[in-house]
């Protein structure tokens, strides 16, 4: 702010002067409005509006859910698989309880036959320890020449004494599928069994397991790489100092992890996976995934915060229209589908897709480009003018969920296997090495593709300390 002193000089040189001023301090002021404008609009975003996550959310009442009401009671629905326990015609152990005397008289009733027999069982852990084998490996003299011949040991068994299959697996199930960390998973292990594995026989189990996972990685990858559908995204993650980036690509039946230091097509090439893609790529309008040709198709679940986000700062009706729109055709396909349609009817699908045309050109009209400037480079588009522009060039992938009912609404499946690592993350605060995080990522990788596919887990485990990996179904 200039004091009378130092803008009477000013004033004085005339109206030349003074409108040069007035024009740099209107240029501040919009620069800050803007500044001040994109602050706001910062701190307005939450995961209800945004791809920031629920954890970031601050205190205070919970955004409103994008899911729409069913109208059903909370709790078990009628009809619903039940999981209560039911007896079983063999039992471990049989406890009997007889009396003693008769209540009435106070007879002996110690050699009296039973009349009836009440059931009841009780569902219970054994005993926990651990189970020691010892192996013992002959050696015979043979009566003709003399010769010593020595036993062999299995293979598995290659020192005096060492924790079998079953130690070494359950501790990498706790690791990378209950992300326990070292300290946590041995004080697991004493409060069970009275034993625990040191850090060192953690980290060799970690290591093995990795090593013998590498060709069942591989053949992961390459069922990801024929599979009709695929669902992509990455995260950050914290190596040491280090930002690194987790890739993951995904189906309903496999899930392939792979780490970089960088997050863009660079990264996307030497991990080798998506430019032999073959199926349809669902993915949230990263550009370096709009890079690769090929059919793909939008997450609607990252269109419809960002529309909330634009209407909450803009209160742009078009906004509401187009979020309508996609919700009406979401709930339309599901309808057919609970029929056992396989498409909806074409005639009205044009309508639908006459009506989406209708809504992004007029707000294209709404929201025109920015005026050239002097600058160097091109204009900064608003907020509003880039999701528009995405959504006129890429309207099929927008939609894509409603022409092709193999294309799912949303990119949920890759986000919920990208969110486990953000938790480990957020256990152990990052990774200490890269080869933990590749460890990690491949071991996992195959853990949550044998959950998808309904394997079990602790028993796959000790097949690889085995040396014979139970291999998932990669053409599920």
């Amino acid at each position: 702010m200039l004091t009378r002193d130092q803008f009477q000089p000013l004033y004085d040189q005339g109206p030349d002067a003074v409108y040069v001023l007035l024009v740099a301090m209107q240029q501040q002021i919009d620069a800050l409005t803007a500044r001040v404008a994109e602050l706001e609009a910062r701190l307005s975003k939450d995961s209800h509006n945004s791809s920031k996550p629920p954890s970031s959310d601050p205190p205070g009442p919970k955004p409103v859910s994008l899911r729409q009401k069913t109208g059903k009671p909370s709790g078990g629905q009628k009809g619903h698989p039940g999981t209560t326990l039911s007896f079983v015609e063999t039992p471990d152990q049989v406890l009997w309880h007889r009396p003693e005397v008769c209540t009435g008289c106070g007879h002996s009733l110690t050699h009296t036959q039973e009349a009836e027999v009440e059931r009841r069982q009780v569902f219970d852990l054994p005993p926990l320890c651990l189970f020691v084998t010892e192996h013992r490996a002959a050696c015979c003299v043979c009566p003709l020449c003399q010769t010593k011949n020595q036993a062999t040991f299995p293979q598995t068994v290659s020192h005096p004494v060492q924790y079998g299959a079953g130690v070494l697996s359950l501790g990498v199930y706790l690791m990378h599928y209950q992300l326990l960390p070292y300290a946590r998973t041995r004080q697991l292990f004493l409060d069970l069994f009275g034993h625990a594995p040191s850090e060192g026989t953690l980290a060799t189990a970690l290591s093995t397991g990795h090593t013998t996972l590498a060709a069942v990685e591989e053949a992961i990858k390459a069922g990801v790489t024929k599979a009709g559908v695929v669902h992509l995204d990455e995260t950050s993650l914290r190596l040491q100092k280090r930002l690194f980036w987790l890739h993951v690509s995904s189906t309903p039946h496999l899930t392939f992890y792979a780490p970089h230091q960088k997050r863009g097509r660079e990264a996307l090439n030497e991990i080798g996976l998506l430019p032999h893609l073959r199926g349809t790529r669902v993915h949230d309008a990263w550009p370096a995934y709009l890079s690769y040709s090929g059919r793909f198709a939008l997450c609607n679940a990252h269109l419809l915060r960002e529309l909330i986000g634009l209407y909450e700062q803009t209160k742009q009706s078009w906004t509401q229209r187009l979020l309508t729109l996609l919700l009406t055709l979401k709930h339309a396909k599901e309808k057919a589908q609970t029929r056992g349609q396989r498409a909806l009817p074409a005639a009205l699908l044009k309508r639908f897709v006459g009506v989406y045309d209708q809504i992004v050109a007029r707000a294209l009209k709404q929201n025109p480009p920015p005026e050239p400037t002097k600058r160097v480079g091109r204009p900064k588009n608003s907020e509003a003018r880039n999701l528009l522009e995405r959504l006129h060039k890429h309207p099929q992938a927008v939609l894509c969920f409603a022409l092709d009912f193999g294309v799912p609404f949303d990119n949920n499946l890759a986000e919920r296997d990208l969110r486990m690592v953000k938790v480990r993350q957020k256990v152990s605060g990052c990774f200490r090495s890269e080869d933990g995080l590749k460890q990690f990522c491949r071991i996992r990788g195959y853990l949550s593709t044998l959950r998808k596919q309904g394997q079990p887990i602790l028993a796959a485990l000790q097949s690889v300390f085995a040396g014979n990996p139970v291999y998932p179904n990669v053409y599920a």
